[in-house]
């Protein structure tokens, strides 16, 4: 009787009639996403059509993905050999769209090397060199030239207050420098500054003597632009303070600055003049390195270039500053950087540093 049981099971189908048929249509379903989708990917033109295959096919609202998520109605029986089949065909499109982009990576890369393409035999394009501003030229050469000579460069604001414009430099309240004629005011107290001064009344507040320092930088006047004149322009002041110092002082280093900057045979004059924040003051002219002083163009005839104001520091801005005038003296001097670049360079229009014409500024 056992026996004859083991043998009726042997002999029971496995699947039921209606379990076949749902297999067999699940295997055709599959063979024909298979099919459609390798011609799609055949038939993509570019990376993006071969990624729109991908999504349709593979993603997660893919056609085949839909079948995975649909064997849950599959016997256990079937769902294994259903599951087999569909990652077969999964496996083998995600191959051929591997392939895929890698062959439209290969014509992207080769149609840019191909645009790209230099070809060495061709002449190069020009490049256009600049060149250091005239201006920077000798604000670059007067730093050079005083650093070799021991001194320290310094700066301050260009907005500054009229205690450090006039007051500390020992400029009376009715000098007509003070007048809005010459300097451009902000406030009552608060002017652009007309000159480098300020920063040397700032460096004596602060550091003990001795001191030797110039200050280069911008400076700014109430002028008319003209051939000689600017609103805004550059200036160099130098200051040095300590015990003793004379007015040999001064003249030896304006003496040794004036051959380095302007040639070995320079020679410089001193003429008496004033200025409030030096006595006794001078304006030093330099012989004109063009003509050698025999009178020029350059010059104007007279043989000489005015370069500078110069002097012993006033007792008074001494005293305003913190320092007391009868242990330490100095000197300061001052000059435009846009007047020595002129006589250089032989500019004759000052209003051509600013133009910022490239065929004007590549000559030097």
């Amino acid at each position: 009787m056992q026996i004859k049981k083991f043998i009726g099971i042997l002999k029971k189908p496995k699947f039921t009639r209606r379990e076949e048929e749902n297999k067999s249509i699940m295997k055709e379903q599959i063979a024909q996403i298979k099919q459609n989708a390798l011609n799609e990917i055949t038939n993509a033109k570019d990376a993006k059509e071969l990624d729109e295959v991908r999504v349709k096919y593979l993603g997660k609202k893919g056609e085949l993905t839909l079948i995975l998520r649909g064997m849950g109605a599959l016997s256990p029986e079937e769902r294994p050999v259903i599951g087999s089949l569909v990652n077969e065909v999964r496996d083998e499109l995600e191959n051929k769209i591997k392939e895929g982009e890698k062959h439209f990576s290969d014509l992207e890369i080769e149609k840019k090397l191909t645009s790209e393409n230099i070809d060495v035999t061709m002449p190069s394009k020009k490049v256009e060199l600049g060149s250091i501003h005239p201006i920077t030229q000798i604000i670059n050469n007067v730093k050079e030239i005083f650093i070799g000579m021991g001194y320290e460069i310094a700066d301050g604001p260009e907005v500054e207050l009229a205690t450090y414009n006039f007051d500390k430099l020992n400029t009376p309240p009715d000098h007509p420098a003070r007048d809005v004629q010459d300097t451009f005011y902000v406030t009552d107290n608060i002017v652009l500054r007309s000159q480098t001064s300020p920063v040397q009344a700032r460096v004596m507040e602060n550091k003990k003597p001795p001191i030797k320092i110039i200050c280069p930088g911008a400076v700014y006047r109430s002028d008319s632009v003209d051939a000689t004149h600017s609103p805004v322009f550059h200036q160099i002041e130098g200051l040095v303070i300590d015990k003793n110092i004379s007015m040999a002082d001064l003249k030896g280093t304006l003496d040794m600055f004036a051959k380095k900057c302007l040639g070995e045979k320079t020679q410089v004059r001193f003429r008496p003049h004033h200025f409030p924040f030096t006595e006794p003051s001078a304006e030093a002219d330099v012989s004109c390195f063009v003509c050698g002083g025999k009178g020029c163009r350059v010059c104007k005839g007279e043989g000489w270039i005015e370069l500078l104001g110069c002097g012993m520091v006033h007792p008074n801005v001494l005293r305003n500053c913190g320092i007391d005038p009868e242990e330490y003296s100095g000197f300061a001097f001052g000059f435009g950087v846009e007047r020595i670049a002129m006589a250089k360079f032989g500019i004759d229009d000052m209003r051509l540093l600013y133009e910022n014409d490239v065929r004007f500024l590549k000559q030097f």
